[in-house]
């Protein structure tokens, strides 16, 4: 890749990057005492991509530890967000449900958020978002399937 190239690329990591902690900072400020982006991004996982999946499904999803996944788990669980049940396929390992409540704090987290992005919103109108999010979710794609194939 010529170095030209390079910089795009580097630039767009960069960008994304800044915005991913930007938007966590907003999005805590909307959670609960207690929990984290983190938390969210599990149940917003659960409702948009598959509820009902194992801890390691997950973990890997996610690209952390187990061990890290384990105790994200453990700290939804005690808020009542999610109910660890034993995996109806083989009753050796658990897997994750979230529950109405976890339901609930997702979608209205989702509204809440809807007050910080007013200005964004006046600075960026919904046509500008609508053309960027698909490009931004083939990136996403094409690294997905790119991490899964390692």
């Amino acid at each position: 890749m010529d170095k030209d190239a390079l910089g795009y690329y580097f630039a767009l990591f960069n960008e994304i990057g800044i915005i991913g902690q930007l938007s966590r900072a907003v999005m805590e400020a909307e959670l609960p005492d207690g929990l984290l982006s983190s938390h969210f991004g599990i149940l917003n996982h659960l409702i948009r991509v598959k509820n009902g999946q194992t801890p390691l499904k997950l973990a890997s999803a996610f690209q952390v530890p187990k061990t890290t996944m384990t105790h994200t788990l453990m700290g939804l669980e005690k808020h009542g967000l999610i109910a660890m049940r034993p995996n109806p396929k083989d009753g050796r390992s658990k897997c994750v449900w979230i529950t109405e409540a976890g339901v609930s704090l997702r979608n209205d987290t989702i509204v809440k958020l809807g007050d910080q992005f007013q200005d964004l919103a006046e600075a960026f109108p919904t046509e500008k978002i609508g053309d960027l999010v698909p490009r931004l979710a083939e990136i996403r794609a094409f690294m997905d399937a790119a991490r899964d194939e390692d």
